[in-house]
């Protein structure tokens, strides 16, 4: 008792020391909202397309390029310096990728994209599983990018790859005994570079997702009216806030008094973990800026972005404060106070997106994304 006693006055003094104030949801009495404008909304699909979504896959494309040159690299003389620049290609793609990854729609989901890139969360272990196997078999139908494609989609991703790089055995990529893990590393890293080209490619066609995105009507395949358009935009912010509370955070911890699973947490071997996070909180921010979605918004009731803002910037400053090694970090009360403060804030940037921004533009009348509806 007397443990369960200390627990509480230390939370709020370590929230009160970092300056921290839980974005907690208040009730805002929300106007009619007007109907949509047909060409503001075809605006914000454009800047979302165009300025968000393209550049995003492009980065990523870009980014795991590098990663796959690097990798081949490293296998061709694998030394100190070859290493570190492999690693911090790794760090890259894992960057661009956590900007992008919030979109979970179109191209991605098709053809098990999304899941070639990134297999997470994995509750029953079966990347590592299928890793080990594979090195410990020498499979070398593994080792090319071509090949490894027609695998478990488990073990041809990031998770995979960080792996190879950080994962037990991972020193012997500096002799001839890692060759074959080297090479599969190297394959991993030409998977997921032709994923990226190929979701690139399909937003980059002029006749392809973009179009779809863009120009809704009765003939699009995709969206028959600006509404539906917007919808969808709307859901990727709040899915992706979704994912970043319920996928990225407790998958591996639900709170103080729960079972902790560090070991889960993506890219926990790389120390990426927050710095992924993180970036997937950027994203959500950066589109709702970027595809200028305050627009849509009638004037007085603006204050709802500038709240969604305020609980971003403080969960992204937050999460880079948190000890890259996620076993000290739910180890240690001051650390594991920092990761409540994500829970709670990420509960409640869900609730000002779906609830109170949705329900702005007209888009709460029995509608809840949290639901999947």
């Amino acid at each position: 008792m007397k443990n369960a006693m200390r627990k509480i006055p230390g939370l709020i003094s370590v929230l009160l020391l970092l300056g921290m104030r839980p974005a907690m949801a208040q009730d805002v009495e929300l106007m009619p909202p007007p109907p949509l404008d047909a060409v503001q909304v075809g605006g914000v699909m454009e800047k979302a397309v165009n300025g968000f979504i393209r550049p995003g896959y492009d980065h990523f494309r870009q980014s795991a390029e590098k990663l796959e040159g690097s990798m081949k690299a490293f296998c061709a003389a694998p030394s100190k310096t070859t290493d570190e620049a492999a690693k911090a290609a790794f760090a890259d793609t894992v960057s661009s990728w956590s900007t992008i990854e919030i979109v979970r729609v179109g191209p991605v989901i098709e053809h098990n994209r999304f899941e070639r890139v990134l297999y997470y969360p994995d509750k029953k272990g079966l990347g590592l599983k299928q890793v080990q196997r594979y090195l410990a078999e020498k499979d070398e139908s593994v080792t090319s990018a071509e090949s490894l494609k027609g695998k478990s989609v488990a073990a041809q991703g990031l998770g995979a790859l960080e792996f190879v790089l950080y994962g037990a055995g991972a020193g012997d990529l500096f002799d001839k005994k890692g060759d074959f893990r080297c090479r599969y590393g190297a394959a991993i890293a030409g998977n997921v570079a032709n994923v990226a080209a190929e979701l690139s490619d399909s937003w980059n066609a002029p006749d392809g997702a973009q179009k779809n995105w863009t120009q809704p009507g009765a003939d699009n395949p995709v969206f028959r009216d600006e509404r539906e358009a917007l919808v969808a935009l709307l859901g990727i912010l709040v899915h992706g806030a979704e994912a970043i509370r319920d996928q990225r955070i407790e998958t591996f911890y639900k709170g103080p008094d729960k079972a902790k699973f560090p070991r889960t947490a993506i890219y926990w071997r790389s120390g990426l973990t927050w710095k992924s996070i993180a970036a997937n909180i950027k994203a959500v921010q950066t589109l709702l800026h970027t595809a200028d979605m305050v627009e849509l918004v009638p004037p007085d009731q603006r204050s709802i972005v500038n709240s969604i803002d305020f609980i971003a910037k403080s969960m992204i400053r937050i999460a880079g404060t948190i000890d890259t090694n996620v076993e000290k970090a739910l180890d240690d009360d001051q650390q594991r106070a920092k990761v409540d403060y994500l829970l709670l804030n990420g509960k409640d940037l869900i609730y000002r997106l779906n609830d109170q921004y949705g329900g702005a533009i007209g888009l709460s009348s029995g509608f809840s994304f949290a639901d999947g509806d």
